[in-house]
């Protein structure tokens, strides 16, 4: 494998991480968000329920999905087809 390859390896590496994370990253910064207020109101309150902190997470990941799933689904494919559009690239 040449140095020019591995580069272009590495770019897909690179380019699919950045993907991931900005597919990710509304779910990960609300559910945090929510888990923080919650672990907060059950430290105050002394109240140690499971669900008191699965429910509302679960509930704030459905909003997040219905609100940001079509810019998630579009990051997702705009990377998948860059890496379709670059397959012959890579073969040659």
């Amino acid at each position: 494998m040449t140095g020019s390859e591995q580069d272009v390896l590495l770019g897909f590496a690179q380019q699919g991480l950045w993907a991931a994370a900005l597919a990710s990253a509304p779910l990960l910064v609300s559910v945090l968000a929510v888990g923080l207020v919650v672990g907060l109101f059950q430290a105050v309150t002394s109240i140690n329920e499971a669900t008191l902190s699965f429910v509302p997470k679960l509930i704030v990941v459905a909003i997040v999905l219905a609100v940001f799933g079509a810019a998630i689904l579009g990051v997702v494919a705009d990377f998948a087809r860059e890496m379709f559009a670059r397959i012959p690239e890579i073969l040659t």
